[in-house]
C-alpha cells in the first residue's frame, strides 16, 4: 500500500510554492522548541544512540539539521521531493542524509531498514496529516524501521488541538497567513482520536514505553501577539518493556 496521488501531489504542491526560509511555515517552529524539547523525553529511552535517527516526515529538514548536531547517522525522510530539495540546501554541508520515502509503502520502508538496519525514529505531527487508510500502514512502517533495537519518538496534536485549529480556520478576517496555505493545498489537518494512536502502535507489535502532553509551537501569532500552541501527546514506543 501507498498514500494516495492526490495526497503526494498535494504536499508537492505546498512545498513547491511555500516560501523560502526556516519558520516560514505554520509548523516550522524553533528546534529549540520542538525536537531540544522532545528529546529530553526521549533520548533516556534509546537503547543505542550510534543507531542511524530518521527523522520521518522532515519536511525542510529544520529538525533533521538540529538531529545531526546530537547523533551520528541522521536521515531525513519525506515523501515530498520539493521539501527534500529545500532540506538539502538549508544543510550545504551535508550533515544529514535524505531521501524520499512513501512511509505507508511495506515495501520502501523494509527496503531502506534492509540499507541502514534498526533505526530510532522522530516524527512530529505525521498521522494526524495522513488519511485515515494510511495511518495503520505508517504504525506497520514505523516498527519495520524500528528493528528490534530501535525506538521512536510520536508527537501528535490531539484532539483539542483541532478544535483550534478550526476556530482558527474560521476567524472573521480569515485564517492566519501561514495557515491559509496549509488549507489552501488541501492538507486540513485531520483529527485522530486520542485513543487511536496506541491502538495503532499496539497492533503493530508496539509497546509505550512513556508518554505525556507538551504544546505543541507554531510559527503563527494571533493577533494580541501570543504565539499559536496546539496541545499535544507524545509517546515512546518501541519492542518490549525495556
Amino acid at each position: 500500500m501507498s498514500v494516495t496521488s492526490r495526497y503526494r501531489d498535494a504536499w508537492e504542491s505546498f512545498w513547491s510554492e511555500a516560501p523560502e526560509g526556516q519558520g516560514a511555515v505554520f509548523w516550522d517552529a524553533e528546534p529549540m522548541l520542538t525536537a531540544g524539547r522532545h528529546l529530553a523525553h526521549f533520548e533516556p529511552y534509546l537503547l543505542d544512540p550510534g543507531l542511524p535517527m530518521i527523522d520521518l516526515g522532515c519536511g525542510n529538514g529544520t529538525q533533521t539539521r538540529y538531529l545531526a548536531d546530537r547523533f551520528p547517522h541522521v536521515v531525513g525522510a519525506d515523501l515530498s521531493t520539493a521539501a527534500l530539495d529545500r532540506a538539502r540546501r538549508s544543510d550545504p554541508a551535508g550533515q544529514a542524509v535524505y531521501r524520499r520515502l512513501d512511509a505507508a509503502d511495506k515495501a520502501e520502508t523494509e527496503m531502506l531498514h534492509a540499507e541502514i538496519g534498526d533505526a530510532n525514529v522522530y516524527v512530529r505531527g505525521v498521522l494526524h496529516q495522513c488519511e485515515p487508510d494510511d495511518r495503520q500502514p505508517l504504525a506497520d512502517a514505523l516498527a519495520a524501521l524500528l528493528g528490534a533495537r530501535g525506538r521512536a519518538f510520536l508527537v501528535e496534536p490531539t484532539q483539542a488541538a483541532g478544535t483550534v485549529l478550526a476556530r482558527l480556520a474560521q476567524e472573521p478576517e480569515g485564517p492566519p497567513a501561514k495557515l491559509a496555505p496549509v488549507l489552501r493545498h488541501g492538507l486540513t489537518p485531520g483529527a485522530v482520536p486520542d485513543d487511536a494512536v496506541p491502538e495503532y502502535l499496539r497492533a503493530a507489535g508496539l509497546t509505550v514505553l512513556s508518554s505525556g502532553e507538551l504544546p505543541l509551537y507554531t510559527t503563527e501569532y494571533t493577533v494580541d501577539g501570543a504565539r499559536i500552541e496546539l496541545p499535544s501527546t507524545w509517546r515512546v514506543t518501541g519492542r518490549g518493556t525495556g
